[in-house]
């Protein structure tokens, strides 16, 4: 499988409570697209076209609403 990180690290909860987990993604060529991969605490999971549309809407919208765009 080829792929491309875009993003991996080890979250730790902002709120103080003594959570974590590691989180990574990317880009995936496992099957014959290139489609957005999500690794959560070593699960991965490939989404859809559609689906990826709708996460990468959804946090470019997050990220404005928040400032982060700024």
């Amino acid at each position: 499988m080829a792929t491309t990180s875009f993003f991996e690290e080890k979250i730790e909860d902002h709120a103080g409570f003594d959570i974590k987990i590691d989180l990574e993604f990317g880009r995936s060529s496992y099957t014959s697209e290139n489609l957005i991969y999500l690794k959560v605490d070593g699960n991965t999971v490939l989404l859809s076209p559609e689906v990826g549309r709708k996460l990468v809407e959804a946090m470019s919208r997050l990220g404005s609403y928040l400032g982060y765009d700024e």
